[in-house]
């Protein structure tokens, strides 16, 4: 977002609705962070996958990417419209279609996938950092990843937006020679080039693993729009993130596609294809990449926390003492667990982060179905808050049997070294889980609702966010810790 003074302040409000005095900003400023947070060697290592585990030629797979990108980013900028729509993060929001507690059945799921990308990506970082200094130790560059990600979150929303901002040229400078080097003259030079061939399993294997990465941004989006004006364009909101997101994430995978055919897929081996100088250079700018996709693997953990806290604590609202020490602990774990990644392990843990994936696609349907299908983003922002849950209430069991159903009905279409279910079996490994959880969690939501309450008492007919929601009495603003 474009801050109104050339300083950066640390971020005071959390979880809070942001007060209409505070919005500020364009749709446009989603642009960069959404291109940025895709520029990363984990990027590229997703687009590995499809022409070494899936088999497929560096242009199958590009077409997998492209098609998996387009169908999933679709989901991530409908969450982002929620944003200066109602003010608040998007996991708070999702009390709305849960209940108070209901929604911490999401919450946990959340937070899991943070820590484990986070994990991931720091590994990454590390290796970035190898790379450029190569007598630098694992461990001290786990740290330094560590602490500039956990920097950067102490201040907050206004600079991770500010960061991105920043960087965005240098990202695509990057992003175009690494393109550019690789079909001039890697791929043309290389007997490899031609290796790998379409399969249905292959490319839908890879088109899931696109669409997935994508969805997984879903629980993100809103934290980074929910200071734009509430009468800001929902369409230019939709743009900018959706373009955003694929415009970073594309070009990326494709480059780790083409890195997969010619070479072991590894930083190294594209500092080695590039010239000296370049290599560096490109490197350096994944290094910060991967940082700023630490970043909002923090930052979100860090509101995610907070709001399952106050969850317990209905009369506590949580500051930015609060957010920087939560952020501070999640750091520290995150780094113990990246140090302790064997290659096989973090292999594995991936396969067990796109099993958490398919816990997500349910929320993401339900919550979607609910904002514009239901209620058409008409929510009482003030229950969201309220010790019993609102008009929300504590449960929604029609979102809570639609979610588990969501999850269920996955589970015989999932395909994974971890878990192959048998309809998957049958489809030669085909995964369409998410696609299966997509339709039955719409379906099962949507007829429960209507059932219960009927088009009429779907709407909550209240404004949302209202300015003296900051000072409700049940808050105590001057308290930054739990009681």
């Amino acid at each position: 977002m474009e801050p109104t003074t050339r300083t950066v302040h640390v971020e005071q409000v959390t979880i809070a609705p942001i007060p209409q005095a505070a919005r500020r900003g364009r749709a446009r400023a989603l642009f960069p962070i959404w291109f940025g947070v895709q520029i990363m060697p984990l990027t590229v290592v997703t687009g590995v996958l499809g022409t070494t585990v899936y088999g497929l030629s560096a242009a199958w797979t590009i077409v997998a990417v492209a098609i998996g990108n387009m169908i999933g980013a679709i989901f991530v900028a409908l969450h982002s419209v929620q944003g200066p729509r109602l003010g608040v993060p998007q996991m708070v929001q999702s009390r709305g279609q849960f209940g108070l507690r209901g929604s911490l059945l999401v919450l946990a799921v959340v937070v899991l996938m943070y820590v484990g990308f986070l994990a991931s990506i720091l590994v990454l970082a590390a290796s970035s950092l190898q790379v450029i200094f190569p007598r630098l130790g694992s461990t001290p560059a786990l740290i330094i990843s560590g602490a500039i990600t956990l920097l950067l979150v102490v201040f907050g929303y206004e600079m991770i937006h500010k960061v991105n901002r920043l960087l965005m040229p240098s990202f695509a400078i990057a992003s175009i020679i690494s393109l550019a080097y690789l079909l001039a003259h890697g791929v043309s030079n290389s007997p490899a080039a031609t290796s790998g061939q379409f399969t249905v399993h292959g490319f839908m294997g890879m088109l899931s693993v696109a669409a997935i990465w994508q969805l997984a941004y879903a629980p993100y989006v809103s934290d980074y729009s929910r200071y734009l004006p509430v009468g800001v364009s929902s369409s230019a909101a939709f743009w900018a993130t959706y373009l955003g997101s694929v415009g970073g994430a594309i070009p990326m995978m494709v480059i780790g596609a083409l890195l997969g055919q010619i070479s072991d897929g590894s930083l190294k081996s594209l500092n080695a294809l590039l010239p000296s100088g370049v290599g560096v250079f490109v490197i350096a700018v994944f290094f910060l990449g991967a940082v700023d996709a630490c970043t909002v693997n923090l930052y979100g953990p860090a509101l995610c926390v907070a709001t399952t806290i106050q969850t317990f604590k209905t009369s506590w609202l949580p500051g930015a003492g609060s957010r920087i020490t939560i952020a501070g602990i999640v750091t520290l774990l995150s780094v113990y667990i990246a140090a302790g990644f064997s290659d096989d392990f973090l292999v594995s843990y991936s396969n067990f982060i796109q099993i958490l994936l398919y816990f997500l696609i349910p929320w993401s349907v339900i919550n979607l179905v609910d904002y514009y299908l239901i209620r058409k983003a008409d929510y009482d922002v003030e229950s969201f808050f309220r010790p019993d849950g609102g008009i929300y209430g504590h449960y929604n069991a029609a979102a809570v049997v639609a979610y588990v159903i969501g999850v269920l009905v996955q589970v015989p279409f999932m395909s994974g070294n971890l878990y192959t279910g048998i309809v998957a079996r049958r489809l030669d490994g085909v995964d369409i889980a998410w696609i299966v959880g997509s339709f039955v969690s719409f379906a099962v939501y949507y007829f429960l609702l209507m059932r219960r309450d009927g088009p009429s008492q779907s709407r909550t007919h209240r404004r949302p966010a209202p300015e003296s929601l900051v000072l409700a009495p049940h808050y105590r603003p001057a308290t930054d810790t739990p009681s």
